[in-house]
């Protein structure tokens, strides 16, 4: 009698999690491309910020195992510079960002695309207040010796956010790098 008790209860628990599976699988199939062409048209967008092109942008081969961080390079079709898309280590996980190249290895702008960094220390770094957009502005027209201030460069650090920040700067350098290689 007891073990009849156990079947029916295991019956039910299968039955439970075969139905929230299933519902779980066609809410991804009905979900899966609209959150993909947000993220995409999210990128874009970054790209656009960073480097303007009216024409678009086209993907560059580089040599990737050099630059183990760089995701895609894409060069403006206008011939103004490249936009490369990184991924790396911060202070609480990984960054996205893309970062504005400019045909003479100068950055025109970095945008941080996604993170998992502590809110009020390194989140700003991605956020439109004040600070977020004074600590991205340091990057524009910087070349690839880019250094925090403390290094002897010309970047001042996030207040409390020396890892997002220096993860930051050496994505900056990364990106001007891998530019120059493809050149």
């Amino acid at each position: 009698m007891k073990d009849n008790k156990i079947l029916k209860l295991a019956f039910v628990l299968f039955v439970i999690c075969a139905v929230t599976a299933g519902v779980l699988g066609i809410v991804n199939a009905l979900t899966y491309q609209r959150i993909y062409d947000m993220a995409h048209a999210k990128e874009f967008e970054a790209y656009a910020v960073v480097l303007k092109s009216d024409s678009g942008y086209a993907e560059v081969e580089f040599e990737e195992e050099g630059f183990p961080t760089v995701d895609s390079i894409m060069i403006s079709n206008d011939g103004n510079g490249y936009v490369v898309k990184s991924t790396f280590s911060g202070a609480q996980g990984n960054i996205t960002m893309v970062c504005g190249v400019d045909n003479d290895l100068k950055c025109t702008g970095i945008s941080i695309i996604e993170h998992s960094e502590t809110s009020g220390l390194g989140a700003v770094a991605a956020a439109s207040s004040s600070a977020g957009e004074a600590f991205r502005a340091q990057f524009i027209g910087q070349d690839g010796s880019i250094a925090l201030s403390k290094n002897g460069g010309a970047i001042d650090a996030l207040a409390g956010a020396t890892i997002t920040s220096t993860a930051v700067t050496g994505a900056v350098a990364t990106s001007i790098a891998a530019v120059d290689s493809v050149n």
